[in-house]
C-alpha cells in the first residue's frame, strides 16, 4: 500500500497508475493534511466473452455475412431464373 498527499497524487499520477497497473502496489491510499480521504485501486478486467443483457444467449448470428442472400435475392427478384 501506497500513501502520498494530494499534491504529490496530482504531480506522479501517470506513475501511480502504471503501479496498480504492473500491480506493484494493490492500492494507493490519498491523504489531505496527513489524513485518509481516498483509496485509488485497480479496476478487474470483465471476461469481456460473457454476454450481457436479457437476450443473452437467445440471438443467433450467421456464420457468415453472405449467408441468407439466395432467400433475400429471392424475395427482391422473384424466381432466381433471371
Amino acid at each position: 500500500m501506497c500513501q502520498m498527499n494530494v499534491l504529490e497524487a496530482k504531480t506522479n499520477f501517470s506513475k501511480l497508475l502504471m503501479l496498480l497497473e504492473n500491480k506493484e502496489e494493490e492500492e494507493v491510499i490519498i491523504c489531505k493534511n496527513n489524513k485518509p480521504i481516498a483509496r485509488m485501486t485497480l479496476i478487474p478486467q470483465v471476461d469481456r466473452k460473457k454476454a450481457f443483457g436479457i437476450a443473452a444467449g437467445k440471438l443467433k448470428y450467421p456464420i457468415s455475412i453472405n449467408d441468407g442472400d439466395d432467400e433475400i435475392a429471392q424475395m427482391f427478384f422473384g424466381s432466381e431464373d433471371i
